[in-house]
């Protein structure tokens, strides 16, 4: 049985997510649906990508994952299908699926090419329905589509680091629901530059020292809990999905706020990693004691 999730900024008043499922019913009747998000930020492509980025995997081999996030076509913006991980992505070729293929290269790419057949305004119900139906039943990309190599990236995804990788500069690219603000740094990329060295994170006027394993690693347990005071408390962790997060513990906008809401973060906003200077050792000197060779 197929499985088909849906991904979108619909949100949950308008009639566009249950017109879609329902469409998709029509032809399939046996077909399993999962909502991964309405809830996305309107056209927020980079918001979009770092939700299907860190969910698409949880799901079987050859689900079909729908992405509806600024899908109306146009010169610019062509519709494409890929396989990829042994998945299969239907969505606009605006970026959204450079955040995951910078990691994994796709097996397939196609660019769909059945749009004369389909009157559409709304191409997520008429156009992605046909194709996810198409491919669930056992149909290949090449019906649906023409072979292309490439697909659009999505600008400043990436974050940068300097010429003596003394500094990484990421931006903010998802604020979730307890106002947590996730960067687009991911543990991998921090490791390959720190090298063990000294570190300070800084976003907006807040430098943080530390990257805890977990949120309650700020709780000192050893202190009763009726004299505690850690709720509020920010901090910075890698998430589920190894990106950086900076978080505040147990974060309510209403009462002891949020990440987004103290630190005054918004989506693009950068975040920067200064790392200590290697030491310069003279050719020929003796290496001290307390230092390894990885060190300089």
């Amino acid at each position: 049985m197929a499985i088909i999730t849906l991904t979108t900024d619909f949100g949950e008043k308008d009639y566009f997510s249950g017109a879609t499922k329902g469409a998709i019913y029509s032809e399939l009747p046996d077909v399993r649906i999962v909502d991964i998000s309405h809830s996305v930020s309107p056209f927020n492509i980079p918001e979009a990508a770092y939700i299907i980025q860190n969910a698409y995997n949880s799901f079987p081999k050859g689900t079909i994952h729908i992405i509806g996030i600024d899908s109306e076509i146009n010169t610019e913006n062509k519709h494409i299908a890929l396989k990829l991980d042994d998945h299969y992505f239907i969505c606009a070729n605006n970026g959204i699926m450079s955040m995951i293929c910078s990691e994994i290269a796709p097996e397939k790419i196609v660019e769909i090419n059945i749009h004369d057949k389909i009157q559409s305004s709304f191409p997520v119900l008429d156009v992605f329905v046909k194709v996810a139906c198409h491919i669930a039943r056992g149909g290949t990309l090449e019906v649906i589509g023409k072979p292309i190599n490439e697909i659009k990236p999505i600008k400043n995804i990436a974050p940068y680091v300097n010429e003596d990788k003394t500094q990484i500069i990421g931006s903010v690219i998802y604020i979730d629901n307890y106002g947590n603000v996730v960067t687009n740094i991911k543990r991998s990329f921090f490791e390959s530059v720190h090298k063990g060295r000294e570190f300070e994170i800084s976003a907006r006027h807040y430098t943080f020292k530390k990257i805890h394993n977990k949120y309650s690693d700020i709780v000192n347990f050893e202190i009763p809990e009726n004299k505690r005071n850690d709720e509020g408390r920010k901090l910075v962790v890698f998430n589920s999905g190894d990106f950086l997060e900076i978080a505040v513990y147990k974060s309510n906008s209403a009462t002891v706020g949020s990440a987004s809401t103290l630190l005054g973060l918004g989506i693009m906003d950068a975040v920067s990693i200064r790392f200590e200077p290697k030491p310069v050792i003279p050719k020929g000197a003796e290496i001290p004691v307390n230092m390894k060779a990885a060190d300089y």
